[in-house]
């Protein structure tokens, strides 16, 4: 799994540089979750960008790196999900759960 992982203050971007966030590497997706998802983190960008397909253990990795960041008090912001990715966040009901933004400098400054 390639992804890349820079701090912005107290806040972390996760880049993914995968086109397929799928079971193949979903459980990796969620051990870097866990470790990244501290109590002194406070924002976790994952930009997906590069990410073309998503399916279910995708989803359960995202959800997995959501609950550990608001057990922390801190919130995810996904950014630059490609039309199809956008589509299954929406038809999931997950653009409740996740704060989604066009590009990872406009999550940065919300």
């Amino acid at each position: 799994m390639q992804f890349d992982v820079k701090k912005n203050g107290s806040a972390v971007v996760f880049r993914l540089k995968e086109r397929k966030l799928d079971s193949s590497i979903s459980p990796e997706l969620k051990g870097e979750f866990l470790i990244l998802c501290t109590p002194q983190l406070k924002e976790l960008v994952v930009d997906l960008s590069d990410v073309e397909f998503c399916d279910s253990s995708g989803l359960s990795a995202l959800l997995i790196a959501e609950r550990k960041m608001r057990e922390n008090g801190g919130v995810v912001k996904l950014a630059g999900l490609q039309k199809k990715v956008l589509s299954l966040i929406r038809i999931s009901h997950l653009d409740r759960a996740f704060r989604i933004h066009d590009t990872v400098s406009k999550a940065l400054r919300s």
